[in-house]
């Protein structure tokens, strides 16, 4: 406190004697750092949990790391004695630098170096010491301007609008118009230019040639790296799949990704693939027609998560379905697999069929709303790889999905891999049976993704299928039998329930699957 309240030092006279337009100025500076330090923040987060995953753990680790870091930067701040406004304007031009860059070069570098999480965290590390620089600064250099308390008043309140503009903008309005990348460069700019307004405010009281050059040059860089966002964007996205990108586009669920190479088209929905068209039959049939085989009588069709349509499509080649209802949270999936026709031709036009009604809305929430039952559900989520996919394998989803399945109906859950992850996959089972079904597994080989499993579930004993039409790619009775045995690698093993309050299923198969990728 002495540091605030204390007379100006030496090289301070010329700010303790700025004008009344500089205050504002300052004052307005802690809107625009207090929203730019967060959205880096917030960048930082996001593409930890899209390149790594599991989202929870990036973001507490992020936060964490930047919380310090500006901890650190605070305490640094002690040390600066003389030209603080000089201080000031260099951090902001080094943070402009090192924030505006921060999504474009953690996208480069992605694939190129062994252990991300250094460079992430080094960078995460760097900025939080910059901007908690900023605050201390500006309140020294402001506190001839105000009272002690008007002026901690005015710093706090501006902080923290700034932080809320910041939080209601990223989600909102940033990341699915902008992008991730725009982002960066957008806010690195909003940065340099609280140093060049300054600069500009206090050119007849100090010598700013050199600062004015470097801010110069850093809006060059940014400036260059929003005009050609697009184009970082897909080097990067080519450098990490290592095929030709012809369709990406971050949306405020996910970033969709198409490749290319040959006849092989791939999606990959933040980083991870969903399906190759090479082999994707396999996998649909073996999710569909096990359910179907042993319906009676399949009017009504349930289909949770499957915005590429291709299940539908599968579900749609049996003339006894009637109509066939899909849940799928992000409509720009939906849009972009029924309205292109590569696409549309690939799940055969199973989005616009007379017999297809699409909600884009969250599986959990809509469940738990709707009424009505179904003969046939089929569960089709992405692996559980963070808390928010993590509750649609809960009971308490299950329990839900379980009012809606007619009493001779049948469902059907992807599951995971039983030989890479058997404790993940076998947490399916044993979480189904708690919310009151009868379960029962199988696998197929899918060459993509290797052996794939599957969890058949009931509110009576499961029966062996009494219908698989003939003519379809990959499956027979004879095949389809055999996917229910599972030789001693895969067998069933004792797993806990799968619970909102424990999310026992996120941290099995984040565990498994690491050692099997690292």
């Amino acid at each position: 406190m002495a540091e605030i309240a204390g007379s100006a030092g030496p090289g301070n006279e010329t700010d303790g004697r700025a004008p009344g337009s500089l205050a504002v100025i300052l004052l307005v500076s802690v809107l625009v750092v207090a929203t730019c330090g967060l959205i880096y923040e917030l960048l930082a987060g996001t593409l930890a949990s899209y390149l790594l995953g599991d989202s929870v753990t990036q973001f507490s680790t992020v936060i964490g790391t930047y919380l310090f870091a500006m901890g650190v930067g605070s305490w640094l701040s002690r040390h600066v004695r003389r030209d603080e406004m000089g201080v000031f304007v260099r951090v902001e031009i080094l943070i402009a630098m090192l924030g505006g860059w921060s999504a474009a070069g953690l996208f480069l570098l992605f694939p190129l170096v062994g252990d991300f999480r250094i460079v992430l965290y080094a960078l995460v590390l760097a900025i939080g010491v910059l901007v908690g620089l900023e605050i201390p600064l500006l309140i020294r250099i402001l506190r001839h301007r105000f009272a002690f308390r008007e002026l901690v008043s005015n710093v706090l309140t501006y902080d923290y609008v700034g932080a809320l503009i910041a939080s209601l903008l990223f989600p909102l309005v940033l990341v699915p118009w902008l992008g991730m990348i725009r982002t960066g460069f957008v806010f690195g700019l909003a940065n340099v230019a609280v140093a060049l307004a300054l600069l500009v405010a206090l050119r007849r009281q100090r010598r700013i040639a050199g600062d004015v050059a470097a801010a110069v040059v850093v809006t060059a860089s940014l400036v260059a790296g929003l005009v050609f966002a697009d184009r970082l964007q897909r080097w990067s996205e080519v450098a990490f799949y290592a095929e030709p990108v012809i369709y990406a586009r971050s949306t405020p669920y996910q970033r969709i990704v198409l490749t290319r190479r040959g006849n092989d088209l791939r999606l990959y929905l933040n980083g991870n693939l969903q399906f190759s068209t090479r082999d994707e039959y396999r996998y649909h049939e073996a999710l569909v027609w096990p359910v179907l085989g042993r319906v009676a009588r399949p009017d009504a069709v349930l289909i949770l998560g499957g915005g590429d349509g291709l299940a539908a499509r599968e579900v749609l080649k049996d003339p006894r379905v009637g109509h066939v209802t899909l849940v799928d949270l992000d409509p720009e999936m939906t849009r972009l697999f029924r309205d292109t026709p590569q696409l549309a031709r690939l799940n055969a036009g199973s989005l616009s069929s007379p017999r297809m009604t699409v909600h884009n809305a969250d599986a959990f929430r809509w469940v738990r709303a709707a009424q009505g039952r179904y003969d046939a559900v089929i569960v089709d989520f992405p692996d559980p790889t963070e808390f928010s996919l993590g509750k649609l394998y809960t009971e308490t989803f299950y329990r839900e999905v379980a009012r809606l399945l007619a009493p001779d109906g049948v469902m059907t859950v992807q599951s995971t891999s039983p030989l890479v992850a058997p404790a993940s996959y076998w947490t399916v089972a044993t979480t189904l049976e708690s919310a009151g079904f009868e379960a029962r597994g199988y696998h197929a080989y899918v060459p993509s993704f290797g052996e794939w499993g599957f969890t058949l579930a009931a509110h009576r004993p499961i029966a062996d299928a009494v219908h698989v039409p003939r003519g379809l790619r990959f499956l027979t009775p004879a095949s389809e039998r055999a996917m229910f045995d599972f030789p001693p690698d895969m067998a069933r093993r004792p797993t806990p329930v799968n619970r909102l309050d424990n999310q026992a299923l996120v941290r099995s198969f984040a565990h498994e699957w690491g050692q099997y990728e690292g």
